[in-house]
């Protein structure tokens, strides 16, 4: 099985940035894609971007792109979300999750990391 653990979140002004971190531990190998989503209050949980777990292959939902960055290191074992540029309507609890060969979906979750951005 794979654990996911997300850190990172914080309160932050607009313009500003922040790092989050997703550490996987477990039995990685089954895992084909990590993925960042965010819940924001009062609404549905949205796709924000994701990163193959084997090669460098991304993609990013459009109210991100420009401004958000998904990387992976792989000695680490973590996946990390470079946010730039934040917006109020960035303020989310986000979630890492995994999707796996098995399933192909995203059925692993971290606990969440909250951001709050302010104007």
């Amino acid at each position: 099985q794979v654990q996911l653990v997300e850190s990172g979140g914080r309160s932050v002004q607009a313009g500003g940035s922040l790092r989050l971190s997703c550490a996987a531990s477990g039995s990685t190998s089954s895992v084909l894609t990590m993925g960042w989503f965010r819940q924001p209050p009062g609404k549905e949980r949205q796709f924000v971007a994701d990163i193959s777990w084997r090669s460098e292959a991304t993609y990013y939902a459009d109210s991100v792109k420009g401004r958000f960055i998904i990387s992976r290191d792989d000695a680490k074992n973590t996946v990390y979300l470079q946010m730039n540029s934040l917006k109020p309507e960035d303020t989310a609890v986000y979630l890492c999750a995994a999707r796996r060969l098995a399933v192909n979906e995203y059925d692993i979750w971290g606990q969440g990391t909250q951001v709050t951005v302010s104007s």
